[in-house]
């Protein structure tokens, strides 16, 4: 099995078909609240997104997946989302990121 990360929009998409299918338990309704609260972008934007962006060098799956989440606008922002790799992130990529997620908000 591979490991795959899910946007946001996925998740409310996927909790939104399933709760037509069934009664959804508290922590998912919870969770598709937030998804539907938070997330701004269609699933189709999300993954164009997520593409375009996972063409900078340094973004990785993971990174990529918050990016299209956070939809950062900041500087701040997208360092915050990479404090947790192992790189450093340079003052063009940042600009390279901002510059990609402009363009869907």
């Amino acid at each position: 099995m591979t490991e795959q990360y899910v946007t946001l929009a996925e998740v409310r998409d996927l909790l939104t078909e399933e709760a037509e299918k069934r009664e959804l338990l508290t922590s998912q309704k919870a969770a598709m609240e937030h998804a539907r609260t938070v997330s701004t972008l269609s699933t189709e934007k999300t993954k164009e997104l997520m593409a375009e962006v996972a063409t900078v060098e340094g973004v990785t799956d993971y990174t990529a997946a918050k990016i299209a989440d956070m939809l950062p606008q900041y500087p701040e922002d997208i360092r915050a989302i990479f404090s947790k790799e192992r790189l450093a992130i340079e003052p063009a990529t940042i600009d390279q990121i901002i510059e990609i997620v402009s363009k869907y908000l």
